[in-house]
C-alpha cells in the first residue's frame, strides 16, 4: 500500500468480508434468540446488511475493482466469541444477553470501519461512495441504538435473575450506608 486510495480499497476487502461473514451469522442468531424482538432485530438486520454488501459492490464499481473480500481476523474473532458465548450460556435470557453484547461488539467495529472509510472517501474526493458510505454508517449506528434500546428494556432485565438464587454465586457489594 502506497497510497491513501490503495489503503482505502484494502480496508472496503476487509469490510466486505465482514458483512459476507455477518450475513451468514445473522440467521443463526436469530434462530437462537428466545427473544421474539432480539430475533427481529437480527432478520431486519439481515436484510439491511444484504443492501450494505450492495451498496459496497457499488463503490468497487465506482473505483474499478472486483468486489472481492480480505480476510478479516477482528470479525472472525468477534464471531468466534459470539458462537462461544452462545454455546456456554446455561439459559436462554442469558444467551440472549450474550448475543446482544457479541452483535454490539460487531456494530462498533462497523461503525468505525464505515466511518474511517467515508473520511478518506471524502478526502479522495469519492463523493458518491461517500455517499454509500454515510447512509450504511447511519444504519449501523442506528442498529447500535436499538439493540442497546432492547437490552435496557428488555433482554439485560430478563437475564438479571437475582445472584441470590444461586447457591455459590457472587453476591454484589452492599454500600456502606453514607451519614
Amino acid at each position: 500500500m502506497e497510497t491513501l486510495a490503495d489503503l482505502f480499497e484494502d480496508t472496503l476487502r476487509d469490510i466486505y468480508y465482514a458483512e459476507k461473514h455477518i450475513l451468514q451469522a445473522l440467521p443463526k442468531m436469530a434462530k437462537k434468540a428466545s427473544s421474539e424482538d432480539l430475533s427481529a432485530a437480527f432478520t431486519k438486520h439481515h436484510g439491511e446488511t444484504e443492501s450494505q454488501i450492495q451498496r459496497l459492490e457499488q463503490i468497487f464499481k465506482l473505483i474499478g475493482k472486483n468486489a472481492r473480500g480480505k480476510k478479516c481476523d477482528a470479525i472472525e474473532g468477534i464471531l468466534k466469541e459470539a458462537e462461544e458465548l452462545m454455546q456456554e450460556a446455561k439459559t436462554d435470557t442469558v444467551r440472549d444477553a450474550a448475543m446482544v453484547g457479541a452483535a454490539q461488539a460487531v456494530e462498533h467495529y462497523e461503525i468505525s470501519r464505515y466511518g474511517t472509510l467515508r473520511a478518506w472517501a471524502n478526502k479522495l474526493g469519492m463523493d458518491d461512495a461517500a455517499d454509500l458510505l454515510s447512509e450504511t454508517l447511519a444504519e449501523e449506528k442506528a442498529t447500535d441504538q436499538a439493540l442497546t434500546q432492547l437490552a435496557e428494556t428488555e433482554i439485560n432485565v430478563d437475564a438479571d435473575d437475582l445472584p441470590e438464587k444461586h447457591e455459590g454465586a457472587m453476591m454484589p457489594k452492599k454500600r456502606a450506608a453514607s451519614k
